[in-house]
């Protein structure tokens, strides 16, 4: 609930152990970015790199140095962020669920009830082109939504952001500022 009494839908988002692994620069490696490793594993190796479950690399702007640990704080002042994850999976679907097409009739004969309709064309170039919707995999693609930020617990590391985010509950998400 905000200081006026609008009631907001959010999504949590927590922020485990983030380390910085690596620091790239210009001068060394011909950009700027940082390697972070996150998810520790329960039975950790030596290799710094396998002790985590998730690595990426992310471009970075602030002052950064391998070992720091990374939370919500750089966040702050930005309200507006885009977050990328994939979504769920669905499976395999038919037209009907996968993009919202309608039913053929159900009586009279007729056996198109679930089906896409025509899809072919008579005239060149006598095929099904590319993007035609047709039945297949829904779901479990990489999505990115742009949403805005909140509340942000720096003591707890957990974001509130406004909206649904795409993914199941404890995937794994990559926020960036727009």
């Amino acid at each position: 609930c905000q200081e006026t009494g609008k009631v907001t839908p959010v999504t949590l988002l927590g922020l485990g152990e983030s380390k910085v692994l690596q620091v790239k620069t210009i001068e060394k490696d011909g950009y700027n970015s940082v390697v972070l490793g996150s998810n520790t594993r329960k039975k950790s190796t030596k290799n710094i790199g396998k002790q985590y479950k998730n690595i990426q690399e992310f471009s970075f702007d602030t002052e950064i140095k391998k070992g720091d640990s990374i939370d919500f704080a750089f966040l702050a002042d930005k309200p507006d962020i885009s977050i990328t994850a994939t979504s769920k999976g669905k499976g395999f679907s038919g037209v009907i669920k996968r993009y919202n097409f309608s039913r053929g009739p159900e009586t009279h004969g007729s056996t198109h009830h679930r089906e896409p309709g025509s899809v072919g064309m008579c005239a060149k170039p006598g095929r099904i082109l590319k993007g035609k919707k047709l039945p297949g995999q829904y779901g479990n693609a990489r999505t990115t939504i742009r949403t805005e930020i909140i509340d942000i617990d720096l003591s707890t590391n957990i974001l509130a952001v406004k909206g649904a985010v795409p993914g199941a509950i404890k995937s794994i998400v990559s926020i960036s500022t727009l």
